[in-house]
């Protein structure tokens, strides 16, 4: 059985609004979101993890669209690793592939998921990703260039992240024991040792995040 987190319980500080019910397309942006997952033949159930005291009004959006795969609403936590936890806790037993995707990433396709999906059940994590191709510099002060990177080395990884569940949960438990904070789910298997695999990304899938990333992530959405 394979599952999908859709981590929704940011608080959008950057786009100084909520970015997730923001309409792209005719439609919210959660709600592109999840329809893809929603439409993945891959994924069994949906874990949408949202602020607390929120379940209702997400629960009243997958009304609206007809979101007819099995659902759950769930409170995230303090931080993103907390929030994850959460999601991997309310889990059907019998799931055995997670894919843990940031909501505010509408433009994910279904191939994506699936490949994914296949790269984590041969080795146990991986992760959506693009090449660098811009040239990286490395600043000590912020102001001025300390040294270049060798660009033919660095990812620049997305969601979904995708994990054996066994794995994702030693991995997340290992760093709540050492009170270590991550933003990226792969760098708690980076903590415990876990390979993860690079799934490159065929197609662009912007995560939405200042205002400015809204014109190009709704002109996507209406491509597709």
């Amino acid at each position: 059985m394979n599952a999908a987190i859709l981590v929704a319980a940011g608080k959008g500080t950057r786009m100084g609004a909520d970015k997730l019910f923001l309409e792209l397309a005719g439609r919210p942006i959660i709600a592109h979101t999840w329809q893809r997952f929603n439409d993945a033949k891959c994924i069994d159930e949906i874990i949408v993890i949202v602020g607390e005291g929120r379940q209702k009004e997400f629960e009243t959006l997958a009304e609206r669209f007809y979101f007819q795969k099995p659902f759950r609403i769930v409170a995230g936590g303090l931080e993103r690793q907390d929030s994850v936890w959460n999601g991997l806790e309310a889990l059907s037993p019998g799931a055995e592939i997670v894919a843990i995707h940031d909501a505010a990433r509408p433009c994910v396709t279904v191939e994506t998921i699936a490949a994914t999906l296949s790269a984590a059940q041969q080795t146990g994590a991986a992760v959506v990703a693009q090449p660098m191709t811009d040239t990286i510099k490395e600043s000590g002060d912020g102001r001025t260039v300390l040294r270049t990177l060798d660009r033919s080395k660095l990812w620049a990884v997305q969601t979904p992240q995708t994990f054996r569940v066994e794995i994702i949960r030693r991995a997340i438990a290992a760093a709540r024991e050492k009170d270590v904070i991550f933003t990226d789910d792969t760098a708690a298997c980076e903590l415990i040792g876990q390979p993860v695999q690079l799934v490159p990304s065929a197609t662009p899938n912007p995560k939405v995040t200042v205002p400015g990333d809204v014109p190009f992530i709704e002109l996507l959405l209406r491509q597709k």
